[in-house]
């Protein structure tokens, strides 16, 4: 739907409205033969009778123009949704006119009985946008009216009853349009909120292994080397112990995603930036606490830390890291050349969470070089309350 996310257009209340096509069916669309059948059960009982009547004692010229003029009249409305195909528009508005010319005609060649009109009007309701039915009906109508005025009838009930019932019609038209319309956007929120649930999987599971999978690569790496090197194995140990813890907390991560269960918590990021940075080899610069840091920051800063060493640690090849933060806003600093990196996923959906709470993200290449990463929420907008955090960034800053 164009009008989504939004209030969705579902009556008359807009010019597009009134002038828009009728939306398909859920479903295959116009069942011709379903039609057919439907269509002779509801037109034979009264034009059956007005055939015999015709044909009774004989059959004058006009008599055979009307009871052909009733064939056509009939088979236009059997045949109509073979007209309705989405390529077949201009048949669809041929047909509607045509069958509106014929009951006119009919109104006019057998006794101005204008209940025969109800066919056309009832399928132009339906078929056409709302303003040429209404513009077809509405005209073909005013026209019986006239020709009553001057040829003097002076009763208006039958009239008055086919303009009822063509009412009826046209707004029962308007009805369908707008459970159609409504049956559209709740398909497409469907699909959105499956894209939705998929993206936010795909961003925490993204997220999670990124940042745990390099770190375990980081300590592995550095136990493979010290067993190698013979010396201090109980380091080694120390570290393939690590590794296996957080391989189990990987696990568990995962495991509360799919749950949505899994919170970030900036002090628990702290400790397992020192200890990656540290099985890296790399000279790490941490607050001791975060008590400084707004509550209501604590989680979004949370995340910008976990993608900021992630990404010191997969494309950096910094030896020194700095970290600072503060009630609104948080640093993260390197010395490496990963100013030379595209920003990616990562720093896209970290931009996106720190929109979320009124706050920008900035990745920037000091004048001494590095790579310098800045989170800044401004106290208004903290104090506004701002949107929701999104669930995850969207996975490595690059």
């Amino acid at each position: 739907m164009n009008d989504y996310p939004g209030r969705v257009k579902t009556g008359l209340n807009s010019r597009e409205n009134w002038w828009a096509e009728m939306p398909p069916r859920t479903g295959s669309g116009p069942q011709p033969a379903k039609w057919a059948v439907l269509g002779l059960a509801f037109i034979l009982p009264s034009f059956i009778p007005t055939v015999v009547e015709l044909t009774t004692d004989g059959i004058a010229a006009d008599e055979l123009v009307i009871a052909g003029l009733l064939i056509v009249y009939g088979a236009c409305y059997v045949l109509f949704p073979l007209a309705l195909r989405p390529s077949r528009r201009k048949t669809t508005y041929v047909f509607s006119v045509l069958m509106l010319l014929i009951g006119l005609a009919l109104v006019f060649l057998h006794g101005n009985n204008p209940y025969i009109l109800i066919y056309a009007t009832a399928v132009l309701a339906f078929a056409l946008p709302p303003a040429w039915a209404l513009i077809l009906d509405g005209g073909a109508l005013l026209l019986v009216l006239g020709v009553h005025l001057i040829v003097g009838k002076d009763d208006f009930g039958d009239l008055v009853a086919v303009t009822s019932i063509t009412a009826a019609m046209f707004f029962m038209a308007s009805l369908v349009r707008a459970v159609r319309k409504l049956e559209a956007a709740n398909r497409e929120i469907a699909t959105l909120a499956v894209a939705g649930e998929r993206e936010r999987l795909a961003r925490d599971l993204h997220d999670i292994l990124g940042h745990s999978l390099t770190t375990i690569t980081v300590k592995a790496g550095l136990a493979r080397r010290i067993l190698e090197s013979g010396k201090d194995d109980s380091r080694a140990l120390q570290e393939i112990s690590e590794v296996e813890g957080l391989t189990r907390s990987a696990l568990s991560d995962i495991r509360a995603t799919v749950s949505e269960y899994r919170e970030v918590s900036l002090s628990a990021e702290v400790a397992g930036a020192r200890a990656a940075l540290r099985a890296a080899e790399i000279d790490a610069d941490l607050p001791h606490a975060v008590d400084n840091v707004d509550p209501a920051l604590q989680r979004t800063f949370g995340y910008v830390l976990r993608e900021a060493v992630t990404n010191v640690l997969r494309h950096s090849g910094a030896k020194h890291v700095k970290v600072r933060l503060g009630k609104t806003w948080l640093e993260v600093e390197d010395d490496g050349d990963g100013g030379d990196v595209v920003a990616g996923n990562g720093l896209r959906g970290l931009s996106e969470r720190l929109d979320a709470v009124g706050g920008t993200l900035t990745a920037t290449t000091p004048p001494a070089g590095g790579w310098l990463v800045r989170a800044d929420v401004p106290e208004s907008a903290l104090r506004s309350g701002a949107r929701a955090p999104l669930s995850e960034p969207a996975g490595g800053c690059a």
